[in-house]
């Protein structure tokens, strides 16, 4: 499923609601979750998972094209832990 698709089942599912609605709703949320890990903090929801950060450190990479080693800097990636319930319903 992509965002424009989950707009549109929320639309379909809440009538009451304008498109326009719905879509300031689905950014807001997506917003409010990446200025929470951009913080290094961490977004739970319950029976769904939990979102954070894991730091990765410095390493030689290589580039693929020519082979020649190239310096990749330490950085922070997102991660998803996803919760016991979604874990039950998805072995099912």
């Amino acid at each position: 499923m992509i965002r424009s698709e989950l707009i549109e089942q929320l639309i379909g599912d809440n009538p009451d609601l304008t498109p326009r609605d719905v879509e300031a709703i689905v950014a807001t949320f997506f917003d409010r979750i990446t200025e929470q890990l951009a913080e290094d903090g961490r977004v739970e929801l319950r029976g769904f998972g939990a979102f954070s950060t894991r730091a990765r450190g410095a390493r030689n990479g290589r580039n693929p094209r020519t082979g020649e080693a190239v310096a990749v800097e330490a950085k922070r990636v997102p991660y998803f832990k996803p919760g016991k319930e979604m874990r039950q319903r998805l072995n099912v």
